[in-house]
């Protein structure tokens, strides 16, 4: 009898300061792609390799988060970072989810560039015991994802697979790494939080009522973005 595959539930981690219309289509077009079930953004209390310069508080951001998502049924919110003491390693984050829900595969998204540095995470070499990635790639990225792997991983994978917007990598562990191609819409936060200090618009550049909420709390006024 084939053993029937176990649904998938993503996590969506980052700062999110603040999240925008790139952060929800990269989401939704993920969820698509890979046919997740649902997909929790999981806001950063305190962002291990970040300059905490100009980030508004968890509370701010997480709410943001909260306002962003709440008419899609298929993306959730977790406060669960925010809730722990001391930085935010991802490791503890796939711990706790691996338990709350054991029936479901964990599949962690992040972008490119991020990936490339995993190396320098927390106890990297348990991440894939409990999770598959999706890199988020746009189009015209290489798909020979190996020669840029962080050497501590190249003797880890193997090319597995090949479709229209997906590569895979098998990990030894039986875990997967997928390159995802997605058109999705340019916007980054640092942008966004420049265009604010400057007194410009971000209208379109985040969901309305998320730009109501930061012009009601006052936010990203105080500092130039690094």
């Amino acid at each position: 009898m084939e053993k029937k595959s176990r649904m998938k539930i993503g996590l969506f981690g980052g700062t999110f300061n603040p999240i925008h219309i790139g952060h929800l289509r990269a989401a939704e077009e993920l969820r698509e792609i890979l046919q997740l079930e649902k997909i929790y953004f999981i806001p950063a209390s305190v962002p291990p390799l970040k300059d905490l310069k100009n980030i508004a508080s968890p509370s701010h951001r997480l709410r943001m988060v909260e306002i962003a998502i709440e008419e899609n049924p298929f993306f959730q919110s977790s406060d669960v970072e925010l809730k722990r003491e001391g930085p935010s390693y991802t490791i503890d984050t796939l711990r706790f989810f691996s338990s709350k829900f054991p029936e479901f595969e964990l599949c962690f998204i992040l972008g490119s560039e991020l990936f490339s540095e995993i190396d320098s995470w927390k106890e990297y070499n348990k991440l894939f015991e409990l999770t598959h990635f999706a890199v988020i790639t746009r189009p015209g990225f290489s798909k020979n994802l190996l020669p840029s792997l962080p050497l501590a991983l190249k003797d880890d994978f193997i090319y597995h697979s090949d479709e229209h917007n997906l590569i895979v990598y098998l990990h030894k562990t039986s875990k997967t790494l997928a390159l995802v191609q997605i058109e999705g819409i340019q916007v980054s936060s640092t942008q966004i939080r420049d265009l604010i200090y400057k007194n410009k618009s971000i209208k379109y550049l985040v969901p309305k009522e998320v730009e109501r909420y930061i012009f009601d709390h006052n936010l990203y006024k105080k500092e130039a973005p690094q």
